[in-house]
């Protein structure tokens, strides 16, 4: 029987213990138009914490008793579709599980062909999108701009910052530690880097950005969006991508303290989600693609194996440990 991950209850940063209960439960037959699927790999997001969280957001929380919302990659083993067979291997929300069955237009075939499974979860995925849409539709940076990216070396910050590196900007990447910071400027090439673990991180960003900065990409909020935004450029863009300095308590969630810099300097401030994209996520795709075949863009993943380590790989994301988009291998 597969095995699932379902969540006990909401987060409550007053309450202790785990959220998840592992179990094992037979699969319902096939009806028309559904598939089985093996999973083989799943994504571990940030949005998860927001999903697990009873609070309105982009879409409805996981109610308690159901299976943990993921996004996943497997093959199909059963089919009574008219659209999938047997063989394909498809992507979607699938949830964490190691086996499911999913209304046939509930997930899409990809090609592996073109790229191994698991990057339809990195940087051919949601992940990849988002970095895109969030930094060359918001962002829309340019030669010789300074770009600021927080969390650089995760998932979808380091794709961020690349992109912007590839159409000539000067791109600063912020990130917690020495080898992450090493990753940033030795890997992805990138004019600077901040360890704010160990800089002051106001300090370094007026060393690095002394003519101020043209376009935030912020993945943490709090202090370090701060940080930026005492040195954000008149008519300079913020892009709001995730606040995971706030997912602790997303239910008391603190705000910029510099928030009036957006004011004095006509800033312009937004955030997004892919729901404002999904329309156009083949641009993304071809983008991509073509960045990371030129040998322009690289996908850094942080594996771990087998559905049992799920708790472990969730508690990671949010302690920072992981070193770039983190996937549990099914």
């Amino acid at each position: 029987m597969p095995t699932q991950y379902k969540m006990t209850r909401f987060v409550d940063p007053n309450e202790t213990g785990s959220i998840w209960k592992r179990t094992e439960e037979p699969l319902p037959e096939l009806g028309d138009g559904q598939i089985k699927v093996r999973l083989d790999w799943v994504s571990i997001d940030p949005g998860m914490m927001g999903w697990v969280t009873n609070k309105r957001s982009y879409m409805p929380p996981v109610q308690p008793g159901t299976v943990m919302r993921a996004f996943g990659v497997g093959e199909v083993t059963e089919s009574k579709s008219l659209t999938l067979k047997v063989g394909d291997v498809v992507t979607g929300f699938t949830g964490v599980q190691t086996e499911g069955v999913f209304p046939d237009k509930a997930l899409r075939k990809i090609d592996i062909s073109i790229a191994p499974a698991h990057e339809y979860l990195s940087g051919l995925g949601m992940t990849g999108y988002t970095a895109y849409f969030g930094m060359m539709d918001i962002g829309q940076p340019k030669e010789g701009q300074t770009v600021v990216v927080s969390a650089a070396s995760g998932a979808v910050g380091s794709i961020a910052a690349q992109l912007a590196r590839n159409v000539g900007a000067r791109v600063i990447g912020i990130a917690g530690g020495a080898e992450k910071s090493a990753y940033l400027r030795d890997t992805l090439k990138l004019a600077g880097t901040i360890d704010y673990k160990t800089a002051d991180v106001d300090k370094q960003m007026r060393e690095l950005a002394p003519d101020g900065i043209d376009i935030y990409f912020d993945n943490v909020g709090g202090e370090i969006l701060d940080a930026a935004l005492r040195q954000i450029n008149y008519q300079g863009t913020i892009v709001l991508c995730g606040g995971i300095s706030q997912y602790d308590n997303m239910y008391e969630a603190t705000g910029p303290k510099e928030y009036l810099q957006m004011v004095m300097q006509s800033v312009r401030m937004q955030g997004f989600t892919m729901r404002d994209y999904m329309h156009r996520v083949p641009e993304a795709i071809e983008h991509l693609y073509k960045a990371r075949a030129e040998g322009n863009l690289i996908f850094r993943e942080h594996v771990l194996e087998g559905i049992e380590k799920f708790p472990e790989a969730f508690n990671m994301l949010f302690a920072g440990e992981n070193h770039g988009k983190l996937l549990l291998k099914l």
